[in-house]
């Protein structure tokens, strides 16, 4: 499998290892408009090709998927240019910069009978994962209320310092995350009540954020994210997790510790991801995310099967963010059928 990735800033480079480590995967051009940091990925990754202009990659073609690893302003042109070339596509999340994008993107994609996925990894953390396996097996009967939780007062900002540009900030960013590994545990959503503050005086967007969800089978969950919580020791980047089930309970505690209860037993379980030679603390929970999520589409593409966080499947979890800000804006309960 010949792979082209655009992209090549600050989390790409957790994409490139990762595709490294993946049996019949090779990264054979990449592309950027900044040519040092082009030149840089090139050389650390030992990739001949390379491409300042999209379009004159896709010209010269070679490849089977692309990779996106840009921003959210490009990724329509982007995913409309694969589709237009007729190349599998991994795209970056936040998918898009409205549903209407997001939708023709899809489409885009879909006309063309390849896959398209989005890189949301999250719910592929092995700790995340571990939680769903448990849920979906009936550990704690059918679930009837849960909490998704990012509280962090880690710097960001100091990677990625566009973040603080943005007008909206944490539910587009992180919560995205957040949202989507609700929806993992517990299904789709009918309506979600959301509420937001900035407590950082030097970024734009909202850094706090609190999200009730009805989910379509009836459960409760609340979502929360923060990277204004001042904690010792820090938990970065730890989402937890508290679910109450109809025979029994499950937790996902600070130090990837789960705990199970259920009949009076308690069970206690470590699941902290592996540290690749690659990957680095804290970070290493997300840098397994990448890999596990790239080998996942692999593993579609090889059987034919859609992946989970298909483009198609991620208009969910991307219209919760649109009804997330849609909530807190106008101080009200949005229905999903408004989106």
């Amino acid at each position: 499998m010949k792979i082209a990735l655009i992209g090549c800033g600050f989390f790409a480079q957790n994409q490139l290892h990762a595709w490294q480590d993946i049996d019949g995967a090779e990264v054979v051009a990449l592309c950027d408009r900044d040519e040092a940091r082009l030149s840089a990925s090139a050389q650390a990754f030992e990739i001949a090709r390379t491409y300042t202009e999209a379009e004159t990659l896709f010209a010269d073609g070679g490849f089977d998927v692309v990779d996106i690893a840009t921003t959210v302003p490009s990724h329509r042109p982007l995913v409309e240019l694969a589709a237009k070339h007729g190349v599998h596509v991994i795209c970056q999340k936040p998918f898009a910069l409205n549903m209407q994008d997001a939708r023709a993107m899809v489409a885009a994609v879909k006309n063309t009978g390849k896959l398209l996925m989005v890189h949301e990894n999250f719910r592929w953390q092995s700790a995340i994962r571990a939680a769903i396996e448990a849920l979906r097996a009936g550990a704690i009967g059918a679930p009837f209320f849960g909490r998704v939780s990012f509280r962090s007062g880690y710097d960001v900002f100091s990677g990625q310092p566009y973040l603080a540009e943005g007008e909206r900030f944490i539910i587009e960013d992180l919560g995205i995350h957040i949202l989507d590994i609700s929806r993992a545990l517990f299904g789709d959503v009918t309506r979600i009540s959301a509420m937001t503050r900035r407590i950082n005086p030097a970024i734009k967007g909202e850094d706090v954020a609190t999200m009730l969800l009805h989910h379509a089978n009836d459960v409760t969950s609340v979502v929360d994210c923060s990277y204004a919580t001042q904690r010792h020791p820090e938990t970065f980047p730890e989402s937890l997790l508290e679910i109450d089930g109809t025979e029994g309970t499950l937790r996902l505690d600070a130090g990837y510790q789960l705990t199970l209860q259920r009949g009076g037993q308690t069970e206690t379980r470590d699941v902290s991801p592996p540290l690749f030679p690659w990957a680095s603390k804290p970070w290493h929970n997300i840098q397994e995310s990448v890999l596990l999520i790239q080998q996942h589409f692999v593993d579609c593409l090889r059987t034919g099967a859609q992946p989970e966080t298909s483009g198609q499947d991620n208009l969910q979890t991307f219209g919760l963010v649109e009804a997330a800000y849609l909530s807190a804006r106008e101080h009200r309960t949005v229905e999903m059928s408004e989106i």
